[in-house]
């Protein structure tokens, strides 16, 4: 793994330092609330709740695992081979020539120079013929650029090309000067390289990428590693450096199997006999999708993912370079606002992932193998699967146990971490801030891909300020919208559903439970199974010390009490006190629930008695191996019930 570039930007040691105090604070925190009770046997429930569900969470951290370890294992053990191969090629390892791709749309004038300067210099020190197709917006990054040639001596390699853009987008662009480099009828082992108007290129870039393709025959396309130059604070850049630490990570892995999930804008090369067929062309220029909902719609950015899904049809592979780096000129849509541009962001990026994703699954996995297959249906269950942590987290806390959300915090912080850690070893570099910023990617990452699944069509693009997706008649845009608002409700509903059973919220439905609701002729007393069902949830959640008292009532109690407790996974209550003062509580009990309850002595009671609990005198109460104290109540068993 090669050092970052020396320009990366990184958050500052003061932020590091506060973060550190803030966590130990917050560590100890926790540390101090959690009930003692969380590490005991006892408290199954709370491991079986902190594991999201127990075998979803032992998927997703076994999954993240095997990502880990595929990546590993590609940049320890496979690509140094690679590496090493590509480096032997020497001058044979060059095309004979070479085309560049260049786009722009208004960016800062300092930025455009930096970009143009690098990419001239690392074309003019690799020695190949290279015609760089400039895309610009604006007539002012002509001037930009031919500054910067006068400066670095107009280099006899280098023939420069203008293409103004239309202002509909990145796509159309791309696609006109893809036309223009056909018509030149290049040389068959010419390369491509495609990137944007504000990546800059670090020294040796060309010289350490594009032999890759002279000495792997069946190589389509490759990518590089990122870094950030970040206009904002401290958290908007190691927001960036974690999106490529973690990029870096599922990057790696994929090249184990020679695929990869995306092709980035930024910086990526191509056989150009590749780049230059006309369904490739077309694919980037009018991409679309004919969905049962949405009707046919083209696609606005995402150009990254028709040229990755068009190479990935056609069966050719794709390779990671994890030690060249370019760098990128980052900064947030609104700088002030870091979780709206944040959204925005995400929103843009998971839409360009769903809007390809189902059409490459549909391929089946002989195009591409069973590993970069599953990743991307694991794409669409991860979007679901990551809900689960949190929500049952909510719901523990709101209906079982508050000091849950104690728990679940200490849960977070050790699992993060250990996830900061991995991606930091291979990274080269760790910061605080990625705690925090990894469980905001996850957790409302998810949240933003569960609602955009359900509203794919709409896209936007801040930059060019421009949007496309939907319907011109606001009548079907109206339909459409209503009717993703249904479908996002009542998948999230069912996924509410299911945990709140799985928590033990909301019991499901029993026999005493369908005799309420039938009313007295299919039971007998519809007071039996409400008192019943009312015990059993009492004997279940209990309170902190193990004691209930009992109201001053009369409870009519039967042996469908036993059905009821056995189907709880839980049982705090340690003892049952009657009320206190003139008012006694008493339980009527039927002669099968009596065998259950034993007096003073030990013996169980007989029908037609009438017995007395007292505080020195008790009785109890034998439900499934489970004792429970009855103290200061009155049982009485009722002759002639069963």
């Amino acid at each position: 793994m090669s050092k970052l570039p020396d320009h990366t930007s990184v958050a500052s040691k003061v932020t590091e330092v506060t973060a550190l105090l803030l966590m130990l604070a917050l560590l100890v925190l926790l540390l101090s609330e959690l009930p003692s009770e969380v590490f005991s046997p006892a408290s199954k429930s709370f491991f079986f709740a902190i594991g999201a569900i127990g075998a979803i969470g032992a998927w997703r951290y076994s999954w993240w695992f095997v990502q880990a370890l595929r990546s590993v294992w590609y940049n320890r053990r496979i690509f140094p081979r690679l590496r090493a191969a590509a480096d032997a090629a020497g001058e044979a390892g060059k095309p004979s020539e070479l085309y560049v791709l260049c786009t722009s749309f208004r960016i800062d004038a300092d930025v455009s120079y930096r970009v143009y300067e690098a990419l001239v210099r690392e074309v003019r020190d690799y020695g190949v013929p290279t015609t760089i197709f400039a895309s610009l917006a604006d007539r002012t990054d002509v001037d930009i650029i031919t500054h910067v040639m006068d400066d670095l001596g107009w280099p006899s390699n280098v023939e420069l090309r203008y293409m103004f853009q239309k202002g509909d987008g990145k796509r159309s662009a791309m696609a006109e000067v893809l036309r223009a480099i056909s018509r030149r009828a290049p040389a068959p082992d010419a390369l491509l390289v495609s990137m944007d108007g504000d990546i800059l290129l670090e020294p040796r870039t060309l010289e350490r990428s594009l032999s890759f393709f002279r000495t792997n025959e069946d190589l389509g396309a490759l990518t590089t590693n990122n870094s950030a130059i970040v206009t904002g604070g401290d958290a908007t850049k190691e927001w960036y450096d974690l999106r490529y630490a973690q990029r870096h990570l599922v990057m790696s892995s994929g090249s184990v199997s020679r695929r990869l999930l995306v092709l980035t804008g930024r910086y990526s090369a191509f056989r150009l006999d590749l780049a230059t067929q006309p369904s490739f062309i077309e694919l980037v220029e009018n991409d679309r999708v004919d969905h049962w909902r949405f009707g046919n719609f083209t696609f606005l950015s995402g150009d990254d993912k028709s040229t990755w899904y068009w190479l990935l049809k056609h069966r050719w592979r794709m390779l990671y370079l994890p030690d060249v780096f370019v760098t990128g000129f980052e900064e947030l849509p609104d700088r002030r606002r870091f979780f709206k541009s944040t959204t925005d962001l995400m929103r843009r990026w998971y839409g360009n992932m769903l809007r390809t994703s189902g059409r490459a699954i549909a391929l089946g996995p002989r195009p591409m193998g069973m590993f970069t297959w599953w990743s991307l249906v694991d794409q669409r269950l991860s979007m679901w699967t990551t809900l689960i942590g949190p929500t049952v987290a909510i719901l523990v806390t709101l209906f079982v146990r508050p000091s849950f959300i104690f728990a679940y915090a200490l849960w977070i912080l050790f699992t993060r971490s250990i996830s900061t850690l991995i991606l930091a070893w291979q990274r080269g570099r760790f910061s605080l801030l990625w705690i925090p910023l990894i469980y905001y990617n996850q957790v409302f990452g998810a949240l933003l891909k569960t609602y955009v699944s359900f509203r794919f069509n709409r896209q936007k693009w801040s930059r060019q300020g421009i949007s496309a997706g939907e319907p011109k008649d606001p009548a079907a845009v109206s339909r459409q919208r209503r009717m993703g608002h249904v479908l996002h409700g009542a998948f999230v509903a069912v996924m509410l559903y299911v945990l709140v059973l799985a928590t033990g919220v909301l019991q499901p439905p029993d026999r005493t439970a369908m005799a309420i609701l039938h009313g007295p002729a299919a039971e007998g007393q519809a007071g039996t199974g409400t008192d019943n069902r009312w015990l059993a949830m009492t004997l279940a959640d209990g309170s902190p010390s193990g004691n209930v008292t009992l109201p001053p009532s009369r409870l009519t109690l039967d042996e469908n009490l036993l059905d009821i407790v056995a189907t709880t996974e839980r049982m705090r209550t340690e003892r049952l006190t009657g009320a206190p003062g003139d008012e006694p509580t008493t339980l009527e009990i039927s002669p099968d629930l009596a065998r259950h309850i034993h007096d003073a002595s030990g013996s169980p009671l007989d029908a037609g008695q009438l017995a007395t609990c007292h505080t020195t005198l008790g009785c109890a109460l034998e439900l499934d191996g489970r004792k429970v104290a009855l103290v200061d109540l009155n049982i009485s068993v009722q002759p002639g019930r069963s």
